[in-house]
């Protein structure tokens, strides 16, 4: 296996890796800016407050694009694994 084989093998997990946490984070961030916006304009200190919408919303992300992430992953896996004897040989 050539280094650059290998860098592209790296890259594309990293880029896989970074699709997956992005598509539950942000919703999560979206929500919890909402959140924080409205306890601000109506003074509402409660800590539990932003827990629950944010559960709910990667709750949903996840219910949502769950099997698309995992036809994304099991597809890089496959690859992969299909890939072993061409890249040790």
């Amino acid at each position: 296996m050539t280094p650059e084989i290998a860098v592209d093998l790296f890259r594309e997990a990293l880029w896989l890796t970074a699709l997956i946490v992005a598509i539950l984070v942000v919703p999560s961030l979206l929500v919890g800016l909402l959140v924080a916006m409205f306890q601000a304009a109506t003074q509402i200190n409660e800590q539990t407050l932003s827990f629950l919408p944010r559960l709910l919303v990667i709750l949903v992300t996840l219910i949502v694009a769950g099997p698309w992430l995992t036809r994304q992953l099991m597809e890089y896996s496959q690859t992969l694994i299909h890939n072993i004897p061409l890249l040790i040989g």
